[in-house]
């Protein structure tokens, strides 16, 4: 079939049992739960770049565990995004690098963050309400006729707001709406398959965190899409602040248990964002946790492994090496600061500084975070590629040490989120 992402044994019962293949794991996993005590949480996979979807596909086959990979429009959309892939291109990667390695488990591919001013250029460029909910209508559109088999409908930020105001949860919730019953529509009218949902946000700024408004959003959304004929549809994940963000690592397994028994009366799971870096991964499947996305963490696993190899380098011509430097970290430095998007990451008191003002520490971090908004870049392309050739001339596989830095972050999370062996246990539940 056109759509799938994978030929898997799990695919194959979703399509046969006409049921979106994350809702299908989701509640296959719940049913594992009850019966072995067990709980398993799904980890989202921020695909930044080409290194980190091939590291994820190897990591899924060497854990044996479905994987879910969770494209922002920052990275993956009509324009190409930082990752270089429309929706599009991004589908027939996956699919292209998981035959190489002849891996064929299941595979949920989704999108996040899908809602007006979350993507960065809507940002930067000051867009309307009506332009931004257009805009994102587009590549909501764009991901359903891909085949992607989850859409996170992210309805929470407004930029027509004056400083200080908090948009409201009713708000959120008729936005919210309109994109879903705009998915819908088109989806029936094309005759394509029912997909997933996500919805909400843990951030602040969504209201969200509050449990009475938390309860409120999902009372609505669901009186709101009875009313608009929609009662066959109902998101399989919400989104809950359980104490992480930007700048925290901390998981709140307390928090998170009473959003987790809260989405369970909707038949629904609870998904952390920012799980980059948390300092208690193991505690995700303990609290019932359906899912986790990690993103950042992987890209400073990336940076971090050619900063290495670059050193490597640098140390072969110290030693008489003949060989010309790639001066792939000094490319690398340039393009992101001239890329300018390191500034969105900027704290209060860092406002209007100039990069070079900035401590070595946070110059590093934002080095790290940055990194991949221009791994695509033909001078970066053109740098790491002469890296590689000079290591392989000294016995080094630039790209496997790259790969390997990046399995280890993986391996955390697969093993954290007791996803070992998922997929057999899985299939014989369906089997069963």
């Amino acid at each position: 079939m056109k759509y799938e992402f994978d030929k898997s044994f799990v695919r194959e019962v979703a399509l046969k049992r006409e049921i979106p293949i994350a809702d299908l794991i989701l509640n296959t996993l719940d049913q594992i739960s009850k019966k072995y005590h067990e709980n398993i949480t799904l980890l989202g996979v921020c695909p930044n770049s080409i290194s980190v979807v091939k590291s994820a596909l190897r990591s899924t086959k060497r854990f044996n565990a479905p994987l879910m990979f969770v494209a922002t429009l920052n990275q993956v959309d009509l324009d190409g995004g930082y990752a270089g892939w429309t929706q599009r291109d991004f589908v027939e990667v996956v699919r292209d690098e998981a035959r190489k390695i002849d891996f064929g488990g299941p595979i949920i591919v989704a999108l996040d963050h899908g809602g007006p001013w979350l993507k960065d250029r809507q940002a930067m460029e000051n867009w309307g309400l009506d332009d931004a909910m257009e805009g994102v209508k587009k590549s909501l559109v764009a991901s359903l006729e891909a085949g992607y088999d989850l859409l996170h409908i992210d309805a929470t930020v407004d930029r027509t707001l004056q400083k200080g105001e908090t948009i409201k949860i009713e708000t959120v919730v008729e936005r919210t709406l309109d994109l879903i019953e705009h998915v819908e529509a088109v989806r029936r009218e094309r005759g394509l398959p029912s997909i997933s949902y996500e919805v909400g946000t843990e951030e602040v700024h969504g209201g969200l965190a509050d449990l009475n408004k938390f309860r409120k959003f999902l009372r609505d959304l669901k009186s709101g899409l009875s009313k608009r004929g929609l009662n066959d549809v109902w998101p399989c994940f919400i989104v809950g602040k359980v104490g992480t963000d930007l700048h925290t690592t901390k998981f709140d397994p307390k928090m998170a248990k009473t959003l987790v028994d809260i989405a369970r009366g909707y038949r629904s799971y609870i998904k952390g964002h920012y799980t980059d870096y948390v300092s208690n991964p193991q505690d995700y499947p303990k609290a019932g946790m359906g899912g986790a996305n990690v993103g950042p963490e992987f890209s400073h696993a990336e940076f971090d492994s050619l900063e290495r190899l670059a050193k490597i380098e640098e140390k072969l011509i110290e030693e008489g090496e003949a060989i010309a430097l790639s001066d792939f970290m000094r490319t690398l430095t340039k393009s992101v600061i001239d890329s300018n998007r390191w500034k969105k990451w900027l704290l209060g008191s860092e406002m209007g500084k100039d990069f070079s003002e900035l401590s070595d520490g946070r110059r590093k971090w934002l080095l790290q975070t940055c990194s991949r908004y221009v791994w695509t870049q033909k001078a970066v392309i053109g740098a790491r590629s002469k890296l590689y050739e000079n290591l392989k001339g000294r016995g080094i596989d630039g790209e496997e040490e790259v790969l390997r830095g990046i399995d280890k972050v993986m391996g955390k999370y697969f093993t954290s989120f007791n996803l070992k062996d998922a997929t057999p246990k899985i299939e014989r539940m369906l089997e069963g």
